[in-house]
C-alpha cells in the first residue's frame, strides 16, 4: 500500500512537472523576446532609425515621454522620436539600457522594467534613469503598447514668483 502511495505521488509529480514546464520554457521565449525588442529599440535610437523604432510599437500604442504629452498611434509617436533623436544626435549622446531587468507575462501580455544611461561620446554617463514597457502579441509578434520612461535627476527648480507690483501713486 505504501510502495502504491509513492508512485501515484511521483506520477502526480511528474504530470504536475509536465503541465507547468512548457509554461516556463514559453515564458523565458517571451523574456527573450522582449528583451530582443529593447535591445532593437535602443540601437535604431542610437543610429537614428525612428521608422524601426515605430515598428516595434502597436498600432494603438500610448508613450509617455518625460517632460511631453501622452503621445497615441504611430504618427505621433514617430514625430516625437525624430525630434528626440535629433536632440541626442546633436548632443553627443547614446543611450544605453543597463543589465538587471526584468521581464514579467501573462499569456499575450508582457511587461519590462529596468534601468538606462545617456552617455557622451567619452562614455560618461549624463543622465540615468528608468523605463517600463508593455507589450502585447498579436498575429505571432509582440508589440509595445505603452512604454514610459524618466530620469533620476531632480525635476528643475519652478521659476520664482513675479515680484508684487508697485503701488499705484
Amino acid at each position: 500500500m505504501k510502495m502504491m502511495k509513492t508512485i501515484m505521488m511521483l506520477v502526480a509529480g511528474f504530470a504536475v512537472f509536465a503541465v507547468l514546464a512548457p509554461t516556463a520554457i514559453a515564458a523565458d521565449d517571451v523574456a527573450a523576446t522582449v528583451r530582443a525588442n529593447t535591445a532593437a529599440w535602443v540601437k535604431a535610437y542610437n543610429t537614428g532609425n525612428a521608422d524601426a523604432i515605430v515598428a516595434l510599437y502597436a498600432d494603438d500604442a500610448v508613450v509617455l515621454p518625460p517632460g511631453a504629452g501622452l503621445l497615441r498611434g504611430h504618427a505621433a509617436i514617430k514625430q516625437f522620436i525624430v525630434k528626440d533623436i535629433a536632440g541626442a544626435q546633436a548632443a553627443g549622446v547614446a543611450f544605453v539600457i543597463n543589465s538587471g531587468d526584468e521581464v514579467g507575462t501573462s499569456g499575450d501580455l508582457a511587461w519590462h522594467s529596468g534601468t538606462f544611461k545617456v552617455t557622451d561620446k567619452s562614455g560618461a554617463t549624463v543622465d540615468t534613469g528608468k523605463y517600463l514597457e508593455m507589450s502585447r502579441k498579436r498575429g505571432g509578434k509582440w508589440h509595445i503598447i505603452r512604454d514610459m520612461w524618466n530620469s533620476d535627476a531632480p525635476p528643475p527648480a519652478p521659476a520664482p514668483a513675479p515680484a508684487p507690483a508697485a503701488p499705484k501713486k
